[in-house]
């Protein structure tokens, strides 16, 4: 089962997220929508470019950003960012809300 898959069933109270018939309100509005997931999960050492082109002007790209830091997300593109860029930002971030101005 996909990590996709997997966040779509965790309750509400676990991520904090509004949800209408089981899906989080944000990833109806998310440019991913219908995207093939395997493009967010390539395989080590592959591309993430076009995944992040995908995020990229994304009206709901902090929601999602802020989803995979709340929810320790290993693997994948979320908001725009690998996993070593979120496991950066984690460490920069001590405590104070993430802006999606502050990737890059």
């Amino acid at each position: 089962m996909s990590d996709i898959v997997r966040m779509l069933r965790l309750p509400a109270d676990l991520t904090g997220l509004r949800r209408e018939n089981g899906t989080p309100t944000w990833q109806r509005a998310a440019n991913c929508l219908g995207v093939d997931p395997d493009l967010f999960f390539p395989e080590r050492g592959g591309s993430t470019r076009e995944a992040k082109e995908v995020c990229r002007g994304c009206v709901v790209r902090e929601e999602c950003l802020q989803y995979a830091l709340d929810n320790s997300e290993k693997f994948g593109i979320w908001g725009g960012l690998s996993e070593r860029e979120r496991r950066r930002l984690r460490r920069r971030r001590n405590g104070t809300p993430y802006s999606v101005g502050q990737a890059s």
